[in-house]
C-alpha cells in the first residue's frame, strides 16, 4: 500500500492540489475586502463599482494556483492526454516541489492583499477620487504572487518526463 501512496503519480497529483490551495488565500482576502466594501456601500451605494474593483484583486492568487494545477494535470496526462504518464518518485517529487511556491505564497499574499484592499476600500469610502492609490497599494502585494507563479511555471517547464 505504501508504494502507491508514495508513487510519482501520487506526488504529482499532490502537487496539483498544493498549487490549488492558493485559493484559500484568495477566499480569505476577498472576504476581508468584501467586509470593508459592504461597510462603504452601506453608507454610499454609488461607490459600489469602485469598491468592487478592489475587492476582486485578492482573487488572483486562486487563479494563479488553478493555472499551475491545470498545467500539472496536463503535463502528467490527466487532462487532455492519452492517460496518465508513468512517473518516477523523483519526477513526482519535482512536480510537487514546483507547486510549493504558488501554493504557499498564494495563501499568504491573498490574505495580505485582502487586508491592503480593505484599507484601499476605506480610503475610497472617505475620498472616492483616490481609487488609483488604493489599487496601487493592493497591487504591490500582487507582485509576490506573480513572482511565485513565475517560479512555479519555470520549475514545471524544466521537469523532463
Amino acid at each position: 500500500m505504501t508504494e502507491s501512496i508514495f508513487s510519482g503519480e501520487f506526488l504529482a497529483c499532490l502537487g496539483a492540489a498544493m498549487a490549488a490551495i492558493a485559493g484559500i488565500g484568495s477566499g480569505i482576502g476577498v472576504g476581508v475586502a468584501g467586509e470593508a466594501a459592504a461597510g462603504v456601500v452601506s453608507e454610499d451605494p454609488k461607490k459600489f463599482g469602485k469598491v468592487l474593483l478592489l475587492q476582486a484583486l485578492p482573487g488572483t492568487q486562486g487563479i494563479y494556483g488553478l493555472l499551475i494545477a491545470f498545467i500539472i494535470l496536463v503535463k502528467i496526462g490527466l487532462l487532455g492526454g492519452d492517460g496518465m504518464v508513468d512517473l518516477t518518485v523523483a519526477q513526482g517529487a519535482s512536480i510537487f516541489a514546483a507547486a510549493i511556491p504558488i501554493g504557499l505564497v498564494g495563501i499568504f499574499s491573498g490574505i495580505a492583499q485582502g487586508k491592503a484592499a480593505a484599507a484601499g476600500i476605506m480610503l475610497v469610502g472617505k475620498n472616492p477620487s483616490e481609487l488609483s492609490k488604493g489599487m496601487l497599494f493592493a497591487a504591490m502585494v500582487e507582485t509576490y504572487a506573480v513572482l511565485a507563479l513565475l517560479i512555479s511555471f519555470l520549475m514545471l517547464n524544466s521537469i523532463q518526463l
